[in-house]
């Protein structure tokens, strides 16, 4: 049996055109729709991750270093674009790494795991790596043209960083 994922991390409206959106982000969810419409025609099961703060975000440590209010629980911009089709579980992440991901991954018994979204320099690598370690047999790679790091420079930086961890840049 060849059981893929496709982990579709953070496509939420506050990093496509809200509090941290970019031009990197918008400019990828066609790519991004594009191959979640493939992976369901292929029998892939597709599984969401949704960047999720309290009104409290402030106070937290990640608040600290980056004081910018974004995918406050119940908001507009913590919602996952409506341009992003949605067939799968979300799963909310206080954080920049799901371990509820990971162990998704290690319990379903998948051969590969593909990660594709935002950011390239921050979740998306922090999800990969985190896979890698809870999976070291499972493949995983990251769709490069369906993501979007905070800048172009992290975002391949942070691509060489996963390629040195044995993570597949596709």
């Amino acid at each position: 049996m060849n059981k893929k994922l496709l982990a579709v991390i953070d496509m939420q409206n506050d990093f496509i055109d809200g509090a941290l959106g970019t031009e990197e982000a918008r400019k990828i969810v066609p790519s991004v729709r594009a191959r979640i419409l493939s992976a369901r025609k292929a029998g892939e099961e597709v599984v969401y991750t949704r960047d999720t703060h309290g009104a409290d975000y402030l106070s937290t440590e990640e608040g600290k270093n980056l004081p910018v209010p974004h995918c406050i629980k119940g908001s507009a911009g913590w919602q996952i674009s409506e341009e992003i089709p949605v067939f799968g579980e979300i799963v909310d992440k206080p954080t920049f790494g799901s371990t509820a991901l990971a162990q998704k991954v290690k319990d379903g018994g998948y051969e590969r795991v593909e990660l594709i979204g935002l950011c390239t320099d921050i979740c998306v690598i922090s999800n990969a790596l985190l896979i890698k370690a809870f999976c070291p047999e499972i493949r995983i790679c990251v769709r490069e043209s369906c993501c979007a790091g905070v800048t172009e420079k992290s975002h391949r930086t942070a691509l060489d960083a996963m390629r040195a961890c044995q993570v597949l840049i596709v």
